[in-house]
């Protein structure tokens, strides 16, 4: 059967096995204060959308970075 994962550049499984490790390794506090950190990352912007608009704000990303 073929393989039909799609991972972003630069991704493969074992990256992505190891990131899901790494994050169901952490303990409550650690998974709050991985997620406040997130927040206060001035590089980034954390954004609440409709979950019926999520299908089309990823494909217009997908657009803009592919």
């Amino acid at each position: 059967m073929k393989n039909t994962s799609n991972y972003p550049p630069g991704w493969d499984e074992k990256r992505v096995m190891r990131v899901l490790r790494h994050y169901e390794s952490l303990n409550e506090e650690e998974t709050v204060a991985d997620d406040e950190a997130a927040f206060e990352d001035s590089t980034q912007t954390v954004m609440e959308i409709p979950n019926e608009l999520v299908p089309s704000v990823r494909a217009l990303l997908a657009n803009r970075l592919g």
